[in-house]
């Protein structure tokens, strides 16, 4: 999200509850322009000492245009718990033609109506975390991020049947049809998958794939 693009033109973060306000904070410390808008004054005194933030209800679409909000290149709607504010907001933010709006739902139905009056990115925090956890419990993946349209990248620890082989003998891509894009040991720097990468059994591998098939290679002893 902190393109080149974004990054000259700021972030517009809307709502500073946990979701908002953690995402505000790290783009922050990226040193990203960043504004937050939220229209509880506890919060705004709360942030204020630590993030530009406005006191605002973005709701209302004369309190965008107060605040600039078609200056900005992209836009993050934070606030969650109120679909009906969620809406509003997400509409006010294409109507003012803020090119990437990114937008937290709390639901599948939410997410589509987010679609489809035009947010570019939909986050479903609560879901894709229990995702993550759920192909990390019990097994070998150390993490887990489905990109899109069942690809997945992940991080896991390596199975005995690759210990001490170099990846051109595994030849992963054709057997699993998995890439295995860096390779991390403890105490060394992080190495990007190559020819003559040696998998050791201490390795943590960073592979992508198919996630049903990096969930049934990650579980081989």
């Amino acid at each position: 999200m902190a393109s080149n693009e974004t990054t000259s033109s700021g972030v517009l973060v809307i709502g500073l509850g946990r979701f908002g306000s953690a995402l505000a904070d790290e783009l922050d410390s990226m040193d990203v322009e960043v504004l937050a808008v939220e229209r509880d004054a506890a919060l705004v005194e709360r942030w204020s000492k630590r993030l530009p933030v406005v006191e605002a209800d973005a709701t209302d679409p004369r309190a965008m245009e107060q605040i600039g909000a078609s200056d900005f290149g992209a836009a993050v709607v934070g606030v969650g718990t109120s679909l009906e504010a969620s809406v509003l907001i997400t509409g006010n933010l294409v109507d003012v033609g803020i090119p990437e709006i990114w937008a937290k739902a709390i639901s599948v139905e939410h997410k589509r109506i987010l679609q489809r009056i035009g947010a570019h990115n939909i986050v479903l925090p609560e879901t894709e975390s229990g995702t993550r956890v759920a192909h990390s419990v019990g097994g070998k993946m150390l993490d887990y991020i489905e990109v899109e349209d069942g690809f997945a990248i992940v991080k896991m620890r390596a199975p005995k049947e690759t210990h001490n082989f170099r990846l051109e003998e595994l030849d992963l891509r054709n057997k699993w049809d998995l890439q295995v894009i860096g390779v991390k040991v403890p105490g060394e720097d992080f190495e990007y998958g190559g020819r003559d990468t040696l998998i050791t059994p201490d390795c943590i591998l960073v592979v992508g794939g198919d996630s049903d098939v990096l969930e049934r290679f990650s579980q081989r002893p």
